[in-house]
């Protein structure tokens, strides 16, 4: 009878070590998924980490290069409203140019008439002269004086033919200048229409400049808006992960405080 109660007792004893080494064998493995599952966030976290910061660096490019183009941009509408300020100040002066030169026309025009009627009027005073000075010869009471006031009057005219050449010689000069100033003053309306349109206008086949630098810039900040958003949509993730990992690494401590308790227990 003794030793069939021996016998229960023992059967006990190893049914409860076996107990206890199967909760303990189930805390160990629990430890050991729990390590993975820390060791799995972990790395999570430092992939996201070297994400984050690669994201960083482009977002900081882009916004250099965002700038940067911006500025071009606006140097270069400075330079279109530059450029069509000089078309306009080189049309005005072609303008006056042609009015001037045309002015010039006239006054030449007109030169040459006063230099006929004073060319006539010095050949008519100088027949005149002679008339006067073969009357004199007849009729002595021809007055000198009005023989003196005649020869004056041609000689006045004769100056005066002289002086209106040398006028009208000068006003020619003054049309040939002003014709090279306005042949001057056409290239250069034309090449200052040339500029702005090359600046500002465009066709099929050539994009003006300003139409590049605006698509460089607009490219630009689409690109710095896809980073910035990449860069949020990253921090988020890596944010996620960081819990994830505390939550699991919490759980780590926990479940090997309870197998570090039950191995005591079990060796009590």
């Amino acid at each position: 009878m003794a030793n069939s109660d021996s016998q229960t007792d023992n059967t006990s004893v190893l049914d409860v070590t076996e107990s206890k080494k199967a909760d303990l064998d189930a805390l160990t493995l629990s430890v050991i998924n729990a390590q993975d599952s820390v060791d799995k966030f972990q790395a999570i976290v430092t992939s996201l980490t070297e994400k984050v910061n690669n994201f960083q660096v482009f977002v900081a490019r882009a916004d250099t290069s965002r700038t940067t183009t911006l500025s071009n941009l606006n140097l270069a509408n400075q330079l279109v409203q530059s450029a069509l300020n000089l078309k306009n100040n080189a049309k005005i002066a072609v303008d006056k140019m042609f009015t001037a030169s045309k002015k010039t026309d006239n006054l030449s025009i007109q030169m040459k008439q006063v230099i006929d009627k004073l060319i006539y009027s010095a050949e008519v005073l100088s027949k005149l002269s002679n008339i006067i000075i073969k009357k004199k010869a007849i009729n002595p009471l021809i007055s000198d004086e009005l023989i003196s006031l005649i020869a004056t009057a041609g000689t006045d005219a004769n100056n005066a033919v002289a002086l209106t050449l040398v006028a009208l010689q000068s006003t020619f000069a003054a049309n040939a200048s002003g014709m090279e100033s306005r042949d001057a003053g056409t290239l250069a309306n034309s090449q200052a229409e040339t500029l702005y349109h090359t600046l500002k206008d465009s066709d099929d086949k050539v994009k003006s400049l300003l139409t590049l630098l605006g698509s460089a810039y607009q490219k630009a900040k689409t690109n710095y808006t896809t980073f910035e958003n990449a860069l949020t949509r990253a921090t988020n993730q890596l944010n996620q992960a960081k819990l994830e990992l505390t939550r699991a690494q919490v759980n780590l401590k926990s479940l090997q405080a309870g197998l570090a308790a039950a191995n005591a227990a079990a060796l009590a």
